[in-house]
């Protein structure tokens, strides 16, 4: 990133893919013990996990576990691995204590409760996510989406790279993530008709 522009983007880099796999395996070993972690899902998400996307150089994993941590018991576990609590720029920065609901999925409120952690060495953003939330699932539909079409891949980083120039000279990019809802909300059909297609062949194998 820039200091003139903290939504710049910078090509693919092939290593991101290490370096999360690299965290995700640091995660799944610190998480031993937590209630409900037997059964969660640890995901490489993001930008950063579909190849020849370009992307802010930050990496994005997410926790899915249930029930949600307190942010006392994770505390314990990530500080040693370098992660601290996000705050956000803002008092209603996007996606720090619950997710921007979009799609057509019921779900009660409690259900958009999340955590948000980062990490500096390297860029890392942790989401903790409920395992029951469909936006944790949504991240993963979407990526897998992304990386099984490729117009689609290009469209979507044309509307990142515009955003990014718009918001060049901001202090944040909290405006560049709310403005990409926009193109969410416009594609959350497709994906995940998308999902459900694959699921059902994935079942009838």
């Amino acid at each position: 990133m820039t200091s003139d522009n903290p939504a710049a983007l910078t090509e693919h880099d092939p290593h991101w893919a290490q370096t999360a796999a690299q965290c995700l395996h640091d995660l799944s070993v610190a998480l031993i013990g937590l209630r409900g972690a037997d059964s969660a899902f640890l995901d490489h998400i993001g930008s950063t996990s579909v190849p020849e996307l370009a992307a802010k150089p930050i990496i994005d994993v997410q926790l899915r576990i249930l029930p949600l941590p307190s942010y006392a018991d994770l505390g314990v576990r990530l500080s040693p691995l370098g992660y601290e609590q996000a705050l956000g720029s803002r008092p209603d920065s996007p996606g720090v204590r619950s997710d921007i609901p979009f799609g057509d999925e019921s779900a009660p409120t409690e259900v958009r409760e999340k955590r948000l952690y980062v990490a500096h060495n390297p860029s890392v953003v942790l989401h903790v996510r409920r395992a029951d939330s469909p936006w944790g699932r949504y991240t993963v539909w979407f990526r897998d989406w992304l990386i099984a079409h490729p117009g689609e891949r290009e469209r979507y980083e044309n509307t990142k790279r515009r955003l990014s120039s718009d918001n060049a000279g901001k202090t944040d990019y909290d405006d560049y993530t709310r403005a990409k809802s926009v193109y969410f909300r416009e594609v959350h059909p497709a994906f995940c008709a998308w999902a459900d297609r694959r699921a059902a062949t994935e079942i009838g194998m």
